[in-house]
């Protein structure tokens, strides 16, 4: 079984560059204080990585 990420975005991607904006969409967050949980794969952390000044993490 994988092991899962919480992620919750607690800071808005506005003013920040386009692929950040999108990086965000494409973990699936779309408002404020949303959460997800996602696998913990390799493509997973790095899309993390480059937006985790506007994200939460937890790990499950």
């Amino acid at each position: 079984m994988a092991k899962k990420i919480r992620v919750t975005l607690v800071k808005s991607p506005i003013g920040y560059e386009k692929s950040q904006k999108a990086t965000v969409r494409a973990l699936g967050l779309t408002k404020m204080s949303q959460s997800i949980e996602k696998d913990d794969t390799p493509a997973v952390r790095g899309m993390i990585a480059k937006v985790a000044h506007l994200l939460e993490i937890s790990e499950e």
